[in-house]
């Protein structure tokens, strides 16, 4: 078998061509969309805001507590 890519005569089952690196076959499954893998959601910020109040609420009732 030939290498669709490069020409480079490779074995028959072979998955990828050893000479450039191309696959032999099509993909059977749809490739991800063109975005970046490294691009992350963004968060919402509220949950974190109600976190720190409750923090904050917390430190002042034991600091009420304690006087």
């Amino acid at each position: 078998m030939t290498c669709r890519n490069c020409g480079t005569e490779i074995a028959e089952k072979a998955l990828i061509c050893y000479r450039c690196g191309k696959a032999t076959t099509d993909p059977r499954i749809k490739p991800p969309a063109e975005e970046s893998v490294f691009a992350k959601p963004r968060r919402r910020l509220w949950p974190w805001l109600i976190a720190a109040g409750l923090a904050a609420a917390g430190l002042l009732a034991t600091w009420t507590v304690g006087c």
